[in-house]
């Protein structure tokens, strides 16, 4: 992708304009199903897709709805009480809109993302997801209104639906210290028939990864960027347990990479073990029986032919996907798994429609 693109979608305004048009919609739809809609714009203009954007949005609004009514305000001294309440998923929004009037947005992550950190797992990890392409753009590409309105709701639908994970840590089998083995042995839910908050319910513990946590908070950007391709590497072979669903165990933890250029080191420890429980929470929920199956075969793709064939297929899981994917490319460039887990995605993801 010629950088030059994607600063065009920038610069010409596609990046706000879609965003403004989705912050008219909610959070959600059709009671709990997440509106995927600013990331999945963000991700196109980034990738240098921006002419896709609004006819994009035209075909996804229509699955979209009004924001709920308001419930109650919050305060600085309810909130805590309200932490995790959907009941105000629209006043959430409001609260944080008016703390990021009031400091710079730097500020108020900083403030906010150890308090909303440990539930992580909440919106079916769609909420860090969204904070994540949130801070990405205003790091890249500087704060304009929609942008910080993003971060907004990104941070106010976190705190609506935050949902703890359990802190019980079990260990892990001998040899599982690197995190594609980590993924691999942990143990799935027994009661695989309902949704995700059905099978998170059913965690008394999580695997624990401390032994693979950085001692040195520089390490935890090393840490996260193995988690996230050992996820990667999972949804190749066990894809068929969840194909939505086993995409957060990949993006989820990058969301988190992405944020900890603006974070203060002394938080990416603890940002790594909830990346680290984030990923295996899902794999936990959707691991398929019957273990791997072996990656299909595929000649190597580059980046934006990848991602051009994620934004043609249109879905949106499908396209924040393989936008998690092209970071690990540009990581190492011959590394022929961010093609073969994309690939994978748009197999076994049926496009709506």
């Amino acid at each position: 992708m010629d950088e030059t693109q994607r600063q065009d979608g920038v610069r010409d305004g596609t990046l706000d304009e879609g965003l403004e048009r989705l912050h008219r919609t909610g959070p959600e739809f059709v009671g709990w199903l997440t509106n995927h809609g600013p990331m999945a714009v963000e991700a196109l203009v980034r990738r240098g897709q921006g002419r896709r954007v609004h006819r994009w949005i035209d075909a996804y609004q229509r699955r979209l709805e009004d924001r709920p009514a308001p419930f109650g305000r919050i305060t600085a001294a309810n909130w805590h009480d309200r932490l995790g309440d959907a009941r105000y998923l629209t006043d959430w929004s409001v609260y944080f809109r008016e703390r990021l009037a009031e400091r710079p947005w730097p500020e108020v992550l900083v403030e906010w993302w150890p308090r909303l950190l440990p539930g992580i797992a909440g919106g079916s990890t769609h909420p860090v997801i969204r904070v994540g392409h949130a801070v990405r753009v205003l790091l890249t590409d500087g704060a304009s209104g929609p942008r910080v309105a993003e971060l907004a709701e990104g941070l106010g639908y976190w705190a609506a639906r935050h949902r703890r994970l359990p802190e019980r840590r079990t260990p892990l089998p001998p040899g599982a210290d690197d995190p594609a083995a980590a993924l691999r042995a942990v143990l799935p839910v027994a009661d695989r028939s309902g949704g995700i908050n059905h099978r998170l319910g059913q965690l008394d513990g999580l695997p624990g990864w401390e032994r693979a946590l950085p001692t040195d908070p520089v390490d935890a950007r090393r840490r996260l960027a193995e988690l996230v391709r050992a996820a990667a590497g999972y949804y190749v072979g066990h894809a068929r347990g969840g194909p939505v669903m086993l995409v957060h165990a990949v993006t989820a933890p990058n969301a988190v990479l992405r944020t900890l250029p603006a974070l203060p080191p002394a938080l990416w420890r603890r940002s790594v073990d909830a990346a680290w429980a984030a990923s295996a929470a899902v794999v936990a929920g959707y691991a398929p029986a019957g273990g791997p199956t072996a990656a299909p075969p595929g000649g190597p793709l580059d980046a934006a032919e990848m991602f051009d064939r994620a934004a043609e297929h249109g879905d949106e899981h499908v396209i924040k996907l393989a936008d998690t994917l092209w970071d690990l490319w540009e990581a190492d460039p011959d590394d022929p798994l961010p093609g073969v887990a994309a690939s994978r995605a748009v197999e076994l993801i049926e496009p709506e429609g």
